[in-house]
């Protein structure tokens, strides 16, 4: 998220608007005979904002005691600070679809009802068949706060044609330093002008985390008292790419930008060929044209496996919602979260289904036997790391935005950006612990 910190400073300021009485919502209470009708807000765009709608409307015509109204935002992070500013006012949506570190810090802090007695009271809510790695990161002290829409994870997307025309092959992109060597070969360029980058790593610390991680990174040490992410793995890793975008000029990146532009333009220029290939989320498969690209597990090091992170996207009912509002809110969440569903949205998409009984719907089994590119996020999930539930409330994560910026914007040394990110995430650490 590139607002982490903003966003952690608005949630800390409006926690005092919860001790003032009364509540109120987006959505409305029904009338007899008239369905519930709550807002669902969402910071999704593209074919997969149309995706959520087409899943609302078939949702509003098989039953008629809920109504929801979808609610796009411009990104995760908006979404947020939407809900954040829903919460002051006392103007809260049914439900809302939060990245899992900032639904964790709403849950930690009141905001977020607790769905447990709704789930004892869904005779065929089952548990078990939810992905545990996914589930359980709405788990907070033993009671559940929010349920995952659906998995993902960062895969690679390169161009069939620029890596056949290159002499390669995915053998090529199994590990970093042989990916580098790919990206070398597929970049044009005269002089400092590039016309066509080898490899588009995506803005933000997510790739830049995920290579540390498969560097055999942590983030905090073993007693849990130390920040550790100006250790050796960490930036050995991050100045390896920060050198591929801004001395050897083999990989490009595009930042900043209203809502997910920055994202979109990655991916136009792959498309374009502007680009021969990038790192993106597994949700992209829906936007890509897979007779021009294919997918790939993230590569690991010459010294370590591969180990990126994989998590879940996660809906929750504001607290402030009324007791009405919240039922009919989690009718809604259990609807997208069927096997059926799941299996239907993961196609669409290409995000990783969140039951695993969704790999047995027939359509799903059908599509993944004929598009095997489903597949490669599914297999990294395998193997990769669950996210990390930051201590201080969100600090260390702030840290590594900035840090991620002034490598991948700046270009500032690793060892530079990571020693003031430590500093500043060991203050927040300690404070945590004393």
């Amino acid at each position: 998220m590139k607002n982490l910190k903003l966003v952690k400073l608005l949630i800390a300021m409006t926690i005092a608007a919860l001790v003032v009485t009364g509540c109120s919502s987006n959505s409305t209470g029904s009338k007899e005979g008239e369905p519930v009708t709550v807002e669902f807000w969402y910071g999704l765009g593209g074919k997969l904002g149309e995706e959520v709608e087409k899943r609302i409307s078939e949702f509003n015509e098989m039953q008629d005691d809920v109504k929801v109204v979808g609610v796009a935002q411009g990104n995760y992070d908006e979404t947020v600070q939407k809900l954040q500013a829903g919460i002051a006012a006392k103007k809260v949506p049914g439900a809302v679809l939060l990245e899992n570190d900032p639904m964790n810090t709403f849950a930690q802090r009141g905001l977020m009802a607790e769905l447990d007695s709704l789930i004892k009271e869904d005779k065929d809510f089952n548990k078990e068949d939810f992905v545990e790695a996914f589930y359980g990161q709405g788990t907070i002290d033993d009671k559940q706060y929010a349920l995952p829409l659906y998995g993902t994870t960062q895969v690679l997307y390169y161009r069939n044609d620029m890596l056949e025309e290159a002499g390669l092959t995915t053998e090529d992109l199994k590990t970093w330093e042989s990916l580098a060597a790919a990206a070398e070969k597929m970049t044009k360029k005269e002089g400092s002008d590039v016309s066509v980058y080898g490899w588009m790593p995506m803005w933000g610390p997510g790739n830049l985390i995920d290579a540390a991680l498969s560097n055999g990174a942590q983030y905090l040490s073993e007693d849990g008292t130390e920040v550790m992410i100006d250790s050796p793995e960490w930036v050995e890793s991050w100045e390896f790419i920060r050198k591929a975008i801004h001395e050897d000029k083999v990989m490009g990146i595009h930042h900043g930008g209203q809502g997910w532009e920055y994202w979109y333009k990655t991916i136009d220029d792959v498309i374009q060929g502007r680009a021969a290939g990038y790192t993106g989320s597994s949700g992209d498969q829906g936007d890509l044209d897979f007779s021009i690209v294919s997918a790939f597990p993230q590569p690991g090091w010459e010294k370590h496996p591969a180990a990126p992170h994989a998590s879940a996207q996660m809906a929750g009912i504001p607290a402030l919602a009324s007791e009405e509002q919240q039922k009919a809110a989690f009718k809604w969440l259990t609807f997208f979260t069927s096997s059926e569903k799941t299996a239907e949205w993961s196609v669409a998409t290409g995000y990783i289904p969140v039951r695993k009984s969704a790999q047995e719907v027939p359509a799903y089994k059908e599509f993944a036997s004929d598009n095997p590119q489903i597949n490669v996020p599914l297999q990294q999930a395998q193997q990769a790391t669950p996210p990390f539930v930051d201590p201080t409330g969100g600090k260390i994560l702030d840290a590594l935005n900035i840090a991620a910026d002034r490598v991948e914007i700046e270009g500032m040394p690793a060892a530079e950006a990571l020693k003031m990110a430590k500093e500043e995430a060991q203050k927040e650490l300690d404070k945590t612990l004393n």
